[in-house]
């Protein structure tokens, strides 16, 4: 009877010493989350005309032939986004096809995500839309046709918009419009620009989410290297052409970077 007793108390011991094992082992360590390499960047255009802010319909401006005019309209597409660090890398937004109305301020600011965290001294981007995307059918967001700038009978995209009304043109009901389209031969109207950051630079950190304040000056599609006067050149429409080159010839410097905020 003592030994069945005596081996009971040993399996009981053991039992006991198996379960304290068990209760004070570690936890299994939770997986590693990798640590975030890239951030964000807002790009935000500002509708200048000249010196003065583009105000619709209500407010009048001079071009540099000297005839008066209001804005309606003004809209154009920002595609292929380039950041260029300083030490000269490359970053290259995916997907990168963004319509500016400035009628419509949410579409004003490009919000760029997954930026590389660093310092950056640059930026390119092109004016329009580029040819493979003018050829790969139909799309969605901001080239989806239902955004009125596509032209369907000429099977390609809209560059830019202008539209308003002037006493000097001779247009019928005074208006002036401005759709300048074309993306291949000697009529493109494709604009690759890279305004500069004025020696300033854009941060992208965990903790920083830069603001580049660009103007976007309409009273550029006027003027150098063509003189426009509306009283002989109230319109482009319908179709590329000479006329949409020249006036986006026009139009390749009407951005500039006025300030960026770290934020």
């Amino acid at each position: 009877m003592k030994t069945i007793f005596k081996t009971t108390a040993i399996l009981m011991l053991a039992l006991t010493f198996t379960f304290c094992k068990k209760d004070t082992k570690s936890p299994d360590p939770e997986p590693e989350v990798p640590a975030a390499t890239g951030g964000k960047l807002h790009i935000l255009f500002e509708g200048m005309v000249g010196d003065s802010d583009l105000v619709f319909a209500t407010e009048t401006y001079t071009n540099q032939a000297g005839n008066t005019f209001n804005v309606t309209m003004y809209r154009y597409y920002i595609s292929n986004i380039k950041l260029i660090k300083t030490d000269n890398s490359v970053w290259t937004e995916t997907n990168s096809y963004h319509l500016i109305d400035h009628a419509d301020a949410s579409t004003t600011t490009i919000d760029l995500s997954n930026v590389p965290f660093g310092n950056y001294k640059g930026i390119e981007f092109m004016i329009g839309v580029d040819s493979a995307q003018n050829l790969s059918g139909v799309h969605t967001g901001a080239l989806d046709v239902a955004n009125n700038m596509y032209w369907s009978w000429n099977q390609g995209y809209v560059m830019a918009k202008f539209e308003g009304t002037s006493p000097q043109s001779t247009a019928t009901g005074k208006n002036l419009k401005f759709h300048i389209g074309g993306f291949s031969g000697a009529y493109n109207s494709l604009k690759i620009v890279s305004p500069s950051f004025n020696s300033d630079t854009a941060k992208v950190t965990s903790n920083l989410s830069p603001i580049i304040h660009m103007s976007s000056n309409l009273l550029e599609w006027f003027d150098t290297p063509t003189v426009i006067d509306f009283s002989t050149f109230p319109s482009v429409i319908m179709a590329a052409g000479a006329s949409s080159k020249t006036i986006s010839d026009n139009y390749v410097d009407m951005f500039t970077i006025e300030h960026i905020h770290p934020n």
